[in-house]
């Protein structure tokens, strides 16, 4: 692996061989959803705990200052909306040479599998990596399920994983389900979870990052069961305590707790 691939990866996946991204990149698609109205606002107090940002590049341009160390994971795929016939038509929107004018760490795109737009999303990828790996850029392909949030199961995952990997992806971002270690033991490079739609409860996200890194993904890239909770600083500050510090649901829950208390 040349050093510029190598460096840009450790700078989203720790020493400790685990990371927390911060998922900001809502809006391409959803518009201004609810607490990410203001990018900047929302993104601003959290900079300082995400090992990563994931973000499109006008958010980047926008929302975030040019001064910030926080690698930038940019979203490059797009060109649907929540409205449209199908989230799953995607295209590239983003170069590779744009993101390179943004001293982007990774680049990121949706793969949908098992939809009319499958062999159209898997090219996408396949030419992104291309390009990708002439520069030393590091390609995230995200395992999309669009409206269907029931193929979220690990027969699904697995083979969706499995096909990023084998096309090239340098990580994969997917759902958490029954039986995650099956899609882990399927995909030879690194995983990371999503947070999905809001969780019921703090608790609920915590297990469910404990849960993952016990098989085996490698960190979270978390957006709305952080920006959303009514306490995002010490929901993504909990977060990391699971992640790099191996802290138990419940321990995080006390971080979470103490922390909000002392922002009152």
């Amino acid at each position: 692996m040349d050093w510029g691939m190598s460096n840009r990866l450790s700078r989203i996946i720790k020493t400790d061989g685990r990371t927390v991204m911060l998922a900001v990149d809502h809006g391409y698609f959803l518009g201004p959803t609810t607490k990410l109205e203001n990018p900047h606002k929302t993104i601003e107090p959290l900079l300082p705990f995400a090992d990563s940002i994931m973000l499109t590049r006008g958010v980047l341009r926008s929302s975030v200052h040019p001064e910030t160390s926080t690698p930038i994971v940019l979203r490059v795929s797009g060109g649907t909306s929540v409205i449209g016939e199908s989230l799953a038509n995607e295209g590239i929107t983003t170069p590779i040479i744009e993101a390179l004018r943004l001293n982007a760490t990774a680049v990121a795109l949706s793969i949908f599998v098992g939809t009319p737009h499958e062999k159209q999303t898997l090219l996408n990828l396949s030419s992104l990596v291309s390009e990708g790996e002439s520069v030393g850029m590091p390609v995230l392909a995200v395992t999309a399920v669009g409206k269907e949030l029931e193929k979220r199961d690990a027969r699904y995952l697995a083979l969706s994983c499995r096909i990023a990997s084998e096309l090239g992806a340098r990580l994969v971002k997917t759902y958490y389900c029954e039986g995650f270690y099956k899609v882990v033991e399927g995909c030879p490079v690194p995983l990371v979870i999503a947070g999905g739609p809001r969780l019921e409860t703090e608790m609920d996200a915590f297990k469910m990052t404990h849960d993952a890194l016990a098989a085996g993904a490698v960190g979270v890239d978390m957006g709305r069961n952080i920006w959303q909770n009514e306490h995002p600083v010490p929901m993504i500050r909990a977060v990391n305590a699971i992640v790099h510090e191996k802290a138990s649901p419940k321990e995080a829950l006390e971080i979470y707790k103490n922390l909000k208390s002392k922002r009152k």
